[in-house]
């Protein structure tokens, strides 16, 4: 039976962040990166984007190239599922009934597509996009002239919409809620991508609610019933309805978990030597009295880097502001803090113009900005909001003063 220092259960970007940053902070131990998918590590958000719209080229997503591993010493057993945790023992088992022990270990489980109950939901032509496997199948799925049902008005729905759209495939987008991105963006940024996807000929259905998947002639997917009785044909349907946390292993380990792993803010759970980070994780939030779930790449390098700080002894630096941005057509978004969890809106610039962002206050305080091709007053947002900064409103939202003007005081 094999020892190691660390054993990081989950290639991704969470566990070969953690990885890598074991090494830069100095760590000299043993280390073991264990992966379900039999490739390195790679970049996942390109999956709704260019790897939908180019010739795939895996080795291009690669995340490190394998000389990387080799160099810093980290050993990498890929294609490999762990099976179950046992805390008091130090004990990983892995599917195929290899057990290894280890002084640290680092869940990175990662988090999975939700699908929905409905009938029809397990035929052929009905996509989910989480891996690099799920890509290349709805990749074979966008031809020109075909017809795809997207069930979802979120981040990866829309995502995949104006890919699908760039290579000439008709769209309908299906939204259960009033809005799109009802759950991670403000109304005015929902709206303005709305009105976009609208310009560029996708179909958008908001408050409108799947109920059931039939299968065409050639038995594949074929149409989507929807609640109100009317039906869509399509060739292909893709279902982005959210992602649902990997926390078993964690769960059958009596780890505590709600809606995920709940971690510190080292992401040490409540396990002795026993961490998870990234997307499987419920997290403390910086400037906030609450934890929860981020799935994001910054959310996970940021835990990867407090994480390996802890395990080598190193002091932590303060919470990062969460951030998080997307691509469609030729828009750039960018979000920073909670805009759901602030007050007041303060609009700058106009939805219909060439950029524009709008800021999220809690009182004077800058809690949250969302910025459409609007880098630069991102960037000031997001720094302000670290230095829990207090703000003038009206000079926020007035374009004919410098952003500086706006800042009050800081702390």
């Amino acid at each position: 039976m094999r020892r190691y220092d660390v054993i990081i259960a989950g290639a991704g970007h969470a566990g070969s962040a953690v990885a890598g940053e074991l090494r830069a902070a100095g760590f000299t131990g043993t280390i073991l990166l264990v992966g379900d998918e039999p490739r390195l590590p790679y970049q996942r958000p390109p999956l709704s984007k260019g790897w939908l719209t180019a010739s795939p080229d895996p080795e291009a997503l690669e995340l490190r190239p394998a000389a990387f591993y080799a160099q810093e010493r980290i050993d990498l057993l890929l294609g490999s599922r762990a099976e179950k945790v046992e805390p008091a023992a130090n004990l990983l088992r892995l599917a195929d009934g290899t057990e290894l022990t280890w002084r640290h270990l680092v869940l990175a489980t990662g988090a999975g597509p939700r699908v929905p109950r409905l009938p029809g939901v397990g035929l052929d032509g009905v996509h989910v996009l989480r891996d690099m496997d799920d890509a290349t199948l709805l990749k074979a799925a966008l031809e020109s002239g075909q017809r795809l049902v997207v069930i979802g008005g979120g981040w990866v729905g829309l995502e995949v919409a104006a890919s699908a759209r760039a290579r000439g495939v008709r769209v309908t987008v299906l939204e259960a809620r009033p809005r799109l991105l009802a759950r991670t963006a403000g109304p005015t940024v929902a709206a303005c991508l709305e009105r976009h996807h609208l310009s560029r000929g996708v179909d958008i259905r908001t408050g409108a609610q799947a109920e059931r998947l039939f299968a065409g002639p050639d038995g594949r997917v074929g149409a989507v019933r929807l609640a109100d009785g009317s039906c869509l044909d399509c060739d292909a349907v893709l279902l982005a309805v959210g992602a649902v946390p990997r926390d078993a292993l964690a769960r059958a380990a009596g780890l505590v978990c709600r809606d995920g792993v709940l971690v510190d803010a080292q992401g040490a759970t409540d396990a002795p030597g026993v961490y998870a980070v990234g997307d499987v994780t419920v997290r403390p939030l910086a400037g906030e009295s609450f934890s929860g779930r981020l799935e994001s790449i910054q959310s996970a390098h940021e835990q990867a880097r407090r994480t390996a700080a802890a395990i080598c002894g190193r002091p932590q630096r303060p919470l990062e502001t969460p951030w998080f941005w997307s691509e469609q057509y030729e828009l750039r978004i960018q979000i920073a803090g909670l805009p759901l969890e602030a007050g007041t809106s303060v609009l700058r610039g106009e939805p219909d113009g060439p950029g524009f962002a709008v800021f999220h206050l809690r009182g004077d305080r800058l809690r949250a900005v969302e910025a459409v091709s609007a880098p630069r007053e991102f960037a000031l947002g997001r720094k302000l909001i670290g230095e829990g900064a207090r703000v003038l409103a009206s000079a926020l939202g007035d374009q004919t003063r410098p952003l500086r003007e706006a800042v009050l005081g800081h702390g």
